[in-house]
């Protein structure tokens, strides 16, 4: 056998006892459970949603809080309009039901003579909570209350979905305190949830409307969302209006659970420009921006050409055979877009998903490779959106157009071996906050994703038991998939999500780096 051949062989044998009843037994008895099978695509839970305003009045924070005995906050039937979250589920086609509340009034006891807190007849759904009027730490057990029977009840890919205030809008030192409290909680109830629930946190600006939430509301509650969790992002009020129906990336109510999409009717389509478009992720997210209804324009290097072209012919795009490092990257990107649509044409989304990896500890570390990563991961990028951004460019970026830029969750919190790769991916946070502020008078957004351990084709390559180490690590136990980042690409472009801007949603399950 030869040397070369034994690192193969010994994978393959780590491969087949890690999937093993022994190596189930054993991965259990070491912390790290099986992942559940994560509930994907457009569909909703199957179960009920609760819903409750809980800590204070929406609109003034008033405390709410009621008799200890009774449980605090209003019901899903007497919020009326004060409740921009009971507007938002209702314009969703969502008919919420009041969550049960765990108060000692309400508790019983086990055969063991144990008080339990009251139970769901059935599974759970999701639950959602409306904690825009949270100001107090006393009205906290309010949260904890309406929690506590429903994280017990939450159906397998159940959900839930807290929204709080941004501690900027909110006065006083215990209202702020109170309102970043929200994110430990959301982030720890993420980390306890199991049977691949997640737990995500809305931070709604002040003048946000449920027009600004719907989206994300949407998104949170569908299967799209399956790999996010213990994430928190800021939504505000829109700065334009929604395309009409049949332009492409079209905002609209997700159906029940196992349901198709919402049907896309013919018309003027959205051009998106998609980045590294030939494989994995970006294939993935060129998919998924054909399925929502927009023109896709695939880039990758003229070596991927064939595989490019095979994406291509499935999303009925266009291609373009260009290495984005070049100098021109951004003028030959517009000269296509008016070549192939018109003088008028104008790019509605991009997804800067191309990038690289040239790992090596920094004591090994070169310029060439350090260089290379650098200016595929950042650099291009910059010049790319510098020339495109020109609104008397032909083929240029609309006047509202949405750049997604692709981070990860090295850029976040750093990792070994990856000092190159971990700066380029921060030094894509900070242009997109860079951007938000420099086009702050322009209706365009511009957001992040920062993927964790995604199974791909490059991941692939990895020692079996590192990759094992990096599926296990997160809140949910797997891998994501290249779909788990395309979908939250494409919500991040949809017109609808314009009150999202200069935000970073991570894409990692709560990796446990940084999370």
């Amino acid at each position: 056998m030869s040397s070369s051949s034994k690192p193969r062989t010994a994978d393959a044998l780590l491969e087949a006892l890690l999937a093993s009843p022994v190596g189930h037994a054993l991965t259990r008895q070491l912390g790290f459970p099986e992942g559940s099978e994560l509930r994907r695509g457009p569909g909703r839970p199957v179960g009920p949603v609760a819903f409750a305003v809980l800590g204070g009045d929406p609109g003034t924070g008033t405390d709410l809080r009621a008799d200890a005995d009774t449980g605090g906050g209003h019901s899903a039937a007497d919020t009326g309009a004060a409740s921009i979250i009971a507007a938002t589920l209702a314009a969703l086609g969502v008919t919420a039901i009041d969550p049960l509340r765990d108060n000692p009034a309400h508790r019983t006891a086990d055969p063991d003579g144990r008080p339990q807190p009251p139970a769901y007849d059935s599974g759970l759904g999701a639950v959602v909570l409306d904690l825009t009027g949270l100001r107090t730490v006393a009205a906290l057990e309010d949260v904890r209350a309406a929690l506590r029977p429903a994280v017990r009840a939450l159906e397998p890919s159940g959900r839930v979905v807290l929204v709080g205030p941004r501690t900027e809008d909110v006065e006083g030192l215990e209202a702020k305190a109170a309102a970043r409290g929200l994110d430990g909680l959301n982030r720890s109830v993420a980390k306890e949830l199991r049977g691949g629930a997640t737990s995500n946190l809305i931070l709604l600006a002040a003048g946000a409307g449920p027009e600004d939430l719907a989206s994300t509301l949407d998104f949170l509650l569908s299967g799209r969302s399956a790999f996010v969790s213990g994430q928190s992002w800021q939504i505000g009020p829109r700065r334009t209006a929604l395309p009409p129906r049949g332009a492409g990336i079209v905002p609209g109510t997700t159906p029940p659970s196992g349901a198709a999409g919402p049907a896309r009717s013919a018309g003027a389509r959205r051009i998106v420009v998609v980045t590294g478009a030939a494989r994995g992720i970006g294939a993935d997210i060129a998919r998924t921006f054909h399925r929502a209804g927009a023109t896709v324009v695939a880039v990758d290097v003229p070596r991927a050409g064939e595989a490019l072209g095979a994406v291509v012919n499935e999303v009925h795009g266009t291609a373009l055979q260009l290495d984005i490092t070049a100098p021109d990257a951004g003028e030959r990107i517009a000269a296509h877009v008016a070549e192939r649509y018109g003088a008028d044409a104008r790019i509605q989304a991009i997804a800067h998903n191309a990038g690289i990896t040239r790992d090596r500890l920094l004591a090994n570390m070169d310029e060439r490779r350090w260089a290379q990563v650098l200016d595929v991961n950042l650099a291009a990028q910059l010049r790319i959106n510098t020339v495109l951004l020109d609104p008397g460019l032909p083929g240029g970026y609309a006047e509202d157009v949405h750049i997604v830029a692709s981070s990860s969750t090295s850029g976040i919190a750093g990792n070994r071996g990856q000092t190159n790769y971990g700066t380029s991916k921060a030094g894509v946070i900070g242009l997109v906050l860079a951007l938000r502020e420099a086009y702050a008078d322009r209706p365009l957004t511009v957001n992040a994703v920062a993927p964790g351990f995604i199974e791909t084709d490059m991941t692939a390559a990895i020692p079996t038991l590192q990759k094992e180490i990096f599926r296990r690590t997160n809140s949910l136990h797997q891998g994501g998939r290249p779909i788990d980042v395309a979908e939250t690409v494409v919500y991040l472009a949809d017109p609808a999500t314009s009150g999202v801007n200069g935000q970073v949603v991570r894409v990692c399950g709560q990796n446990i780096v940084g999370a």
